[in-house]
């Protein structure tokens, strides 16, 4: 969506042939409304011509991201012919920068959708919650003819991909629900969004877990700057990380300190086994005892601030056995005493 850097036109496109050849067909049908020709963007991106009269035709993810750039700028939109005015270049980085200042991603994909319907009334994009599932919809005005595909599927790739690169997080879906019915290329939806996709459906939406909305938003304008170097990776980059699991995690330790005695407890409170809780934490760069640690000491400089508790009712709110096992671990967090933490405040 938001365009790649064009210098990188000019290096091979590599990887598996998975995007369906119906996307560059739609940019060719871009290129013609304009009255232009595609010939030279296609030479660009290593696309042979004669590919476009092959509906079967697969494309790499690299020649998809070269092909878009260059008719992103070449054509000044976009939008790449799916809306009734173009979206002029840099756009869609507006859109990010909208939502960077926003707490939680809740609030950014609110704001990324009511900007959006800025830039066009075409379409309408916003997020719900209902029942710990999060649905973000994109809603059609009128008829987008033959850009409809191409348009609905990247609108919701780059919204899923804001979403993770914003919080760097992976989001798994839960699923993906298509109005118009299933294209001769439907076995490329595996690859084009993870999780069940079912066509012919009532609404465009993608499905999430909703404890993805209250993730952090944990960019700036400097990251900002560097994504928009090549801001279509944000449609294709697989991210393993997980935060969604860290919070949960944390919020379990914070608010049933009663499941947080040993991993098997917090683990089975959690649906999953202990093995997988070490593993999945690990890989996001945290671990358990580190987030005991987190928890405890925030519990405690509240109690120490706002009540005047004795230590060794502190200490055993706080989930310590004794008070010198917790002084002793809140010099370390702190560099400080608790007394001292107290009367220093």
């Amino acid at each position: 969506m938001v365009s790649p850097n064009p210098a990188s036109a000019q290096t091979a496109a590599h990887g598996r042939a998975e995007t369906p050849i119906a996307f560059i067909q739609a940019i060719s049908a871009a290129y013609a409304q304009r009255g232009l020709r595609v010939d030279a963007a296609l030479a660009k991106a290593q696309i042979e011509p004669k590919l476009l009269k092959k509906n079967n035709a697969r494309v790499t993810a690299m020649q998809m991201e070269l092909m878009s750039g260059i008719a992103m700028q070449e054509l000044d939109d976009e939008g790449l012919g799916w809306f009734s005015r173009r979206l002029p270049w840099g756009s869609y980085g507006m859109l990010v920068r909208a939502s960077l200042t926003s707490p939680t991603l809740g609030l950014a994909l609110e704001r990324w959708g009511r900007h959006h319907g800025l830039l066009t009334a075409d379409i309408r994009v916003h997020v719900r919650e209902h029942n710990g599932v999060a649905t973000l919809q994109l809603d059609e005005a009128h008829d987008l003819s033959v850009f409809r595909e191409f348009c609905v599927v990247s609108v919701l790739r780059n919204a899923l991909g804001v979403a993770c690169w914003l919080t760097d997080s992976r989001i798994p879906l839960l699923a993906t629900h298509l109005r118009f019915a299933p294209p001769t290329h439907a076995d490329s939806y595996r690859v084009l969004f993870d999780g069940p996709t079912t066509f012919n459906a009532a609404t465009n939406c993608l499905q999430f877990d909703a404890g993805y909305l209250a993730l952090p938003v944990r960019r700036d304008e400097a990251a900002l700057q560097q994504m928009l170097q090549r801001a279509l990776l944000l449609t294709v980059r697989p991210y393993r990380r997980d935060r969604l699991l860290v919070e949960k995690v944390r919020q379990t330790l914070a608010q049933h300190p009663e499941h947080s005695r040993n991993a098997d407890d917090l683990a089975a409170w959690l649906n999953m086994s202990p093995r997988t809780l070490h593993r999945q934490l690990q890989e996001e760069g945290a671990s358990l005892q580190q987030l005991k640690d987190s928890v405890r000491e925030q519990r405690a400089r509240l109690l120490l601030l706002r009540t005047r508790k004795p230590l060794k009712q502190i200490a055993t709110e706080v989930g310590f056995s004794n008070e010198k096992s917790f002084i002793r671990a809140f010099k370390t967090w702190t560099g400080q005493a608790p007394d001292t933490f107290r009367q220093s405040a």
